[in-house]
């Protein structure tokens, strides 16, 4: 068994305190998100200002992060969302979680905020403030290569925001290494708001193991059920770039905004077309896949570009959703956002919403200030990036996210803008796929496929090995209503325990039925964290993370008409592109409203999205220590 520490920095006064998190915390919340939602709830004062200094920002490393569990680097940011209002949580790999582990520390609470810029060197067990006035306007790759030549050690991790973190765009994110991004919800806009550059780690100290070789065993186990499984074998090859081809071929992609859900002159998006930039591939700590790209452009303008990516889903959300069909325009795009530090779902969402505005005349050259916004023009992308990164333009007024460019730009405009709690929607198209509306819709943090999208190949299990797996059938047919509530409320749970476990979630059960599960997490919990929990038990801790967190949005005003998807999914239907099944769908509000309220009963919760006294006395988040404002 080994001890956890909280490291406490208030950026205000400079100050910083640890404390050792209980074994009794660590049951119930694990760690990584599980004890970020805690945290965050406990020490945020209801309706607090995402940019006041009140507002904790949260750094968590996972149960088993650094250790010898397969892909065991993923990170947890947490604060209240600027985007939104509402949750702001985001998750990174990488090596970051780990380094801090190492130094000492697997939760880091950031308050206050700094006179200056400022970054934290966290070491050994030792936390500094440092001036960072020297890197302040410095890009997500400039700033680690700072920090390290002026601290002498070319080992230190490090995660940063870039220009556009400093000038507080609300969907700004956090990069650890090239590409490694918390992007969604605006945790690099917390970060700009505190004057806080970068937090830089660096550590020599061991974690101890409960149970070495039993955990050893595991391991071989477990690496043997990941290579051997060809979803994981395609991914190691492709990365998640393999999804796109299959998401435009059925009719499932997100088109010129929404205007269409399939470019049958899309190949120049597809996987296959990385290859001639392709320089080799890369993991993060203990991953067997290497699902990353490396790049280089070779020739033309942008001669030199490199980075690590893209994702599939920027792939869509700087390709598909601007109607652009060339991969090296996504990459130069990729290179820009990374190094200015926006997600890149925002960024091209906002573009694509900007752009069909401008097509249907409800905006103009005098809100564009001259720039011809138009389908499949990169240098319209690349200009719209830097505009939104420095907040120039139309830019300042994207730089806000939907809620508040709505606003700016008219009630007309709001039709157009697809978005859930205030953060936009994916690059994929949800209207022919119910389950997977609802899970955007009901994800806790906003428009999110990383909190339940339910993967393919568990929708079409047979129905008895899917019975057995899930404890309830479910349907085989992507187009059906029914079970879409219970079969979402399972997936939270599923990414839930992965992000408290610090692991990566696409190695997980709800992606092949040969993948990890329950039970496989319990034994790997229990031989390297000393944790005898069940499968039962880990089940029971992701629902008090997912109530937890309902808990927190409830507080700061959501109310059922917020987990719903975009108007435009219940008015227009999808065209007549695609696969059979794929065509003319649009949803249907009734059948929409049945599977929310099973979703809702699914999770012990009453008809307005509130858990019930009896779900909260049954997950122990009724006692004196969770009321919100109540300080660690």
């Amino acid at each position: 068994m080994y001890a956890q520490r909280i490291g406490y920095i208030d950026l205000t006064t400079g100050r910083s305190r640890s404390q050792i998190v209980p074994e009794a915390l660590r049951e119930k919340f694990l760690g990584g998100r599980g004890i970020a939602m805690y945290l965050l709830y406990r020490l945020l004062p209801p309706h607090g200002d995402p940019l006041g200094p009140e507002n904790p920002f949260i750094v968590s490393a996972g149960l088993l992060g650094g250790t010898i569990a397969p892909s065991s680097g993923r990170c947890d940011l947490a604060a209240k969302s600027p985007l939104t209002g509402f949750l702001g949580n985001s998750n990174m790999g990488g090596f970051l979680a780990p380094e801090l582990r190492f130094a000492g520390f697997d939760h880091l609470v950031v308050t206050g905020r700094a006179e200056k810029p400022a970054y934290l060197w966290v070491h050994d067990g030792q936390i500094e403030l440092r001036d960072a006035s020297r890197i302040w306007g410095k890009d997500t790759c400039e700033t680690p290569q700072a920090i390290r030549k002026e601290l002498g050690d070319e080992d230190i991790k490090v995660m940063c925001i870039g220009p556009a973190g400093e000038r507080l765009v609300r969907f700004a994110n956090v990069i650890t290494g090239l590409k490694n991004a918390a992007g969604r919800t605006g945790m690099g806009c917390v970060m700009g708001a505190k004057n806080l550059k970068a937090i830089a780690a660096r550590g020599t100290g061991d974690l101890s193991i409960a149970h070495p070789r039993d955990a050893l065993d595991l391991l071989q186990e477990f690496m043997g059920m990941i290579r051997e499984n060809l979803i994981f074998r395609g991914m190691s090859v492709q990365g998640t770039a393999m999804f796109h081809d299959s998401t435009n071929l059925m009719g499932r992609l997100r088109i010129r905004n929404l205007q269409s859900n399939h470019d049958p002159e899309g190949s120049g998006l597809y996987a296959n077309r990385l290859e001639p930039f392709a320089t080799g591939k890369a993991a993060c700590f203990g991953c067997p896949v290497h699902c990353r790209h490396q790049y280089i452009l070779p020739e033309g303008p942008h001669k030199g570009a490199h980075m690590e990516g893209p994702e599939w889903s920027t792939i869509g959300g700087l390709g598909s959703e601007l109607g652009i069909r060339r991969m090296e325009a996504v990459l130069v795009g990729n290179d820009l956002v990374n190094r200015y530090g926006m997600d890149s779902l925002e960024t091209g969402s906002m573009i694509a919403w900007a752009t069909e505005l401008y097509e249907k005349g409800l905006i103009g050259d005098g809100q564009t200030g001259g720039l011809k916004l138009a389908w499949n023009n990169e240098e319209v992308l690349y200009r719209m990036i830097e505009m939104i990164a420095r907040r120039e333009g139309l830019g300042d007024i994207l730089a806000e996210g939907p809620l508040r460019a709505i606003e700016k730009l008219g009630e007309p405009t709001r039709f157009y803008n697809l978005h859930v709690k205030g953060m936009s929607c994916l690059h994929t198209d949800e209207r022919a796929t119910p389950a997977m509306a609802l899970g955007i819709a009901v994800a806790s943090r906003g428009a999110d496929h990383l909190r339940n999208r339910p993967g393919v190949d568990a929708a079409t299990m047979p129905p008895d090995l899917a019975a057995k797996a899930f404890g309830f059938p479910i349907a085989r047919d992507l187009h059906t209503y029914e079970g879409s509530g219970k079969t979402i409320r399972w997936h939270d749970l599923m990414y839930a325990l992965t992000d408290a476990l610090g692991v990566c979630k696409f190695q997980a059960f709800f992606m092949a039925p040969s993948a990890i599960g329950y039970e496989h997490y319990a034994r790997i919990v229990r031989a390297i964290a000393g944790l005898d929990l069940s499968g039962r038990d880990l089940m029971e801790a992701a629902e008090r993370i997912c109530t937890i967190e309902r808990l927190f949005n409830l507080r700061e005003g959501l109310q059922r008409k917020d987990d719903f998807p975009p108007e435009r999914y219940f008015a227009e239907p999808t065209p007549a592109l695609g696969f059979p099944g794929f065509q003319n769908k649009k949803l249907d509000r009734e059948r929409y409203e049945r599977e929310l309220d099973a979703y809702y009963e699914a999770h012990g919760w009453d008809r307005n999205g509130v858990p019930t006294p009896e779900t909260l006395k049954r997950l122990g988040l009724d006692g004196e220590d969770l009321r919100p404002g109540k300080r660690g």
